[in-house]
């Protein structure tokens, strides 16, 4: 289990990852075009984004990240592996 939760740490540290590279992609495009912008409106762009990217954000983590979007506020991207 430690040696899985220690990839994951280093695929997520690598930028040049493909597999969260797409949403963090997505989510530094919203971030820069939609700072500002009302939390609803932002949210389902975020689930467009997460989904196409094979992420199972739950609506309150996407509801976060919209919210800090909306307020310019820095965030970092968590995962949690189960």
């Amino acid at each position: 289990m430690a040696r899985q939760r220690q990839q994951l740490d280093r695929l997520l540290a690598d930028s040049a990852s493909t597999y969260g590279a797409p949403y963090q992609q997505a989510f530094a495009e919203l971030a820069e075009a939609h700072r500002g912008r009302p939390v609803a409106e932002i949210l389902p762009l975020l689930r467009r984004a997460a989904d196409d990217a094979l992420l199972g954000f739950t609506d309150a983590d996407l509801r976060e990240q919209a919210q800090a979007i909306s307020t310019g506020e820095p965030y970092v991207l968590r995962v949690k592996v189960a």
